[in-house]
């Protein structure tokens, strides 16, 4: 879809990689509201926190009822250790963030877009929901979910006007990654991209009305592997999992 006159809303919008969206988005003329905890300076801000459910609900009921053309899911938070070291708190707002928002914020977008024929929902979701890394549960397994729930509404929406596009990176250099995954990078040699060009393929992805974009090689063939023969990757990550395990060993 081109983002000329089209009125857009966008979570996550005023981080690392999202910001990089919204530039582009509004270089071609796109109409960007962007999702956030306080107003965002230069932009027409919805107030609210996606991590706790008064909060999605209070965005959900302000984007209902009006126009959108595109609504664009980037915001995300994440654990990286074990599972029994997040906290509840946290353990319940990475499920908020990633998954229910996202299926919220469609609920509230689609019956407009619905019966003007006409959308895009755009989920930025991760490799992690494909490839279930250990020591990243949560992360994971909400990435995984907002796979699900793209495709899902993609078979859903057959036939509406309505697309639904999943766009799913590896890890990129933004403040999203704590010390800790940037110290597992650096140990295991995993990739992690400048967001720039990330950036650029999301917005390619949503112009183009894209299905699924994987991104980066050799994970977007360990996607395809993973899915096939999940022991395989097992044997392929066993290596990486014992170096992530021993930085929170004692």
């Amino acid at each position: 879809m081109q983002f000329e006159d089209r009125n857009i809303l966008i979570t996550g919008g005023s981080g690392a990689l999202g910001r990089r969206v919204v530039e582009r988005i509004e270089r071609e003329g796109g109409r960007v509201t962007i999702v956030a905890r306080a107003p965002v300076t230069g932009h027409h801000t919805l107030v609210g926190d996606l991590s706790i459910p008064q909060g999605i609900d209070s965005v959900a009921e302000q984007a209902g009822g009006r126009a959108w053309d595109i609504l664009i899911n980037i915001a995300g938070i994440q654990h990286f250790g074990p599972l029994e070291q997040q906290t509840p708190e946290h353990l319940l707002a990475t499920y908020m963030v990633n998954l229910v928002a996202p299926a919220r914020l469609a609920q509230a977008v689609l019956p407009g877009m619905k019966a003007r024929k006409h959308g895009q929902i755009a989920n930025v979701g991760s490799i992690f929901g494909s490839i279930n890394f250990a020591h990243f549960a949560s992360y994971s397994s909400a990435k995984a979910g907002m796979r699900a729930l793209s495709q899902s509404l993609r078979r859903e929406l057959a036939g509406t006007g309505v697309g639904v596009t999943y766009v799913a990176p590896r890890a990129v250099a933004t403040p999203f990654n704590s010390a800790k995954v940037d110290e597992y990078a650096r140990l295991t040699g995993m990739a992690v991209d400048d967001p720039d060009p990330i950036a650029d393929r999301i917005v390619a992805a949503i112009r183009n009305d894209r299905r699924d974009v994987y991104l980066g090689f050799p994970e977007s063939l360990f996607v395809r592997l993973n899915a096939l023969a999940p022991g395989l990757i097992d044997g392929a990550l066993k290596s990486n999992d014992l170096k992530a395990r021993a930085l929170f060993a004692g």
